[in-house]
């Protein structure tokens, strides 16, 4: 895993599953697990999609937050955010999603390319204070992402505690 590099902030042309837009800053304090995925991307549907939701399902929303990212980088004349909406509702899927912002400059949307994500699908854990903690481009193992936000969500209680018996 590395620590060096802050999140850079999600740019986003649209959100579902949520009533507002999320912003990472807003999230610090819990472990963000950011899983870019595309509907014409068959290992994004079977893979990394249901997964994102097993995980939302899992892990308390009070220490971990999912975020899908949809990132249209390729088909973009096949794709709307209505086919979105409606793969949202099909897979049922609870998590907030956000719509990649497009880039006139480059078929690579803005987030994607923020976060130099070479396909889909990708997973981004993002530690407590902002500090991206992996980055995995493919499927990563249910059981081995697990116990990896598993010990991000300790390592950060595990730090807090000892700032906390310090003082």
């Amino acid at each position: 895993m590395t620590t060096s590099t802050h999140a850079p902030e999600l740019l986003v042309q649209t959100w579902f599953n949520t009533d507002r837009p999320l912003l990472l800053s807003g999230l610090r304090g819990r472990v963000v697990v950011l899983a870019a995925f595309q509907v014409l991307c068959p290992v994004s549907v079977s893979g990394a999609a249901p997964q994102a939701q097993r995980i939302f399902e899992t892990f308390e929303p009070d220490d971990v937050a999912v975020i899908g990212l949809h990132a249209t980088f390729e088909h973009h004349d096949a794709f709307n955010a209505a086919m979105l909406r409606a793969f949202i509702k099909e897979y049922r899927l609870k998590f907030p999603i956000a719509l990649d912002q497009p880039n006139a400059a480059s078929p690579i949307p803005h987030t994607m390319e923020r976060y130099k994500m070479r396909g889909t699908p990708t997973l981004v854990l993002i530690d407590r204070q902002g500090f991206v903690r992996k980055h995995a481009f493919g499927l990563v193992d249910d059981l081995r992402i697990g116990a990896e936000i598993g010990a991000l969500t300790q390592e950060s209680d595990a730090a807090s505690l000892t700032r906390s018996s310090a003082a």
